[in-house]
């Protein structure tokens, strides 16, 4: 039902001030940038800047977005072959959604116009967290990947895993495995860490649920927290992002074996961030 992670969505104030700092951060020019939007493609998905314009319902939905938890992460968009039968799945497992639209976004350069349908499921569904469906044919549905302003052993080349922290682990656990249909890989409680974690595949990215043993508030939302970046050399990202004019931490040993990762501490808008590489 679900093939992959069409897009990440994040809304800013700056479209412009935004799409160039995560160009720096990537590494790649966006394959287009309109008038509420500019897109990312990576290697598995892509990465979407979206800026309130006028009183159109993106636009009246990202200021609300703005108004209430500023700048930062905003949706989830899963790629689907087939909307029509995903809604219905769907429905049948208890998510309603909304109908079916036509998303239009047209490139200041070249005047293309970029066009996808997509549904919205419920909110009190998905926990707080805002899902869209989007119609998806080939991995290529809204243009060619991003062309690199790096090297490209430095360059960021993909998703490898988005991070949503809960308050009701089982609950999360429900939708995402049972209602969503994604693969759990991982389900581990970690004293040591204060959190339990649960992976979910989706494509060639993961869905990461994690729980703070701590929390004990089973009624809150969930959350779009953070974003976890692939990249082919960690030392040479983490020179190329630092002398970008990003404060990184220093390299360390990852959780994964195998890896090693750095933080970035002021990735645009807000966004908990880390870069990861083999080691």
């Amino acid at each position: 039902m679900l093939i992959s992670m069409d897009h990440v969505a994040l809304v800013v104030r700056d479209l412009k001030a935004s799409t160039e700092r995560y160009s720096a951060f990537l590494g790649c020019k966006p394959i287009w940038r309109g008038t509420e939007r500019a897109r990312f493609q990576l290697g598995n998905t892509a990465l979407d800047m979206v800026v309130p314009v006028g009183s159109s319902a993106v636009g009246v939905r990202a200021q609300g977005q703005l108004d209430k938890h500023g700048e930062g992460l905003w949706v989830l968009a899963f790629a689907t072959a087939d909307i029509g039968k995903a809604r219905h799945t769907l429905a049948r497992r208890g998510i309603a959604s909304s109908e079916v639209r036509q998303i239009r976004s047209a490139d200041f350069e070249s005047n293309k116009e970029y066009c996808w349908a997509t549904s919205e499921l419920s909110a009190e569904a998905t926990h707080g967290i805002t899902i869209f469906l989007v119609e998806q044919e080939t991995d290529a549905a809204h243009g060619s990947r991003c062309k690199p302003n790096a090297a490209a052993n430095s360059a960021v080349s993909s998703l490898d895993h988005i991070v949503i922290t809960t308050a009701h682990p089982e609950r999360a656990a429900a939708l995402y495995g049972t209602r969503l249909g994604l693969e759990m890989k991982l389900d581990r409680t970690n004293p040591d860490w204060g959190s339990r974690l649960m992976f979910f595949k989706c494509g060639d990215l993961v869905v990461e649920i994690a729980h703070n043993l701590k929390n004990i508030d089973s009624s809150a939302p969930d959350k779009l927290w953070g974003l976890s970046w692939r990249v082919a050399d960690i030392a040479a990202a983490h020179a190329r992002i630092a002398q970008a004019g990003f404060n990184v931490s220093d390299i360390r040993v990852g959780r994964k074996p195998g890896t090693k990762v750095f933080t970035v501490r002021d990735a645009p808008a807000n966004v908990p961030t880390l870069v990861i590489g083999r080691d």
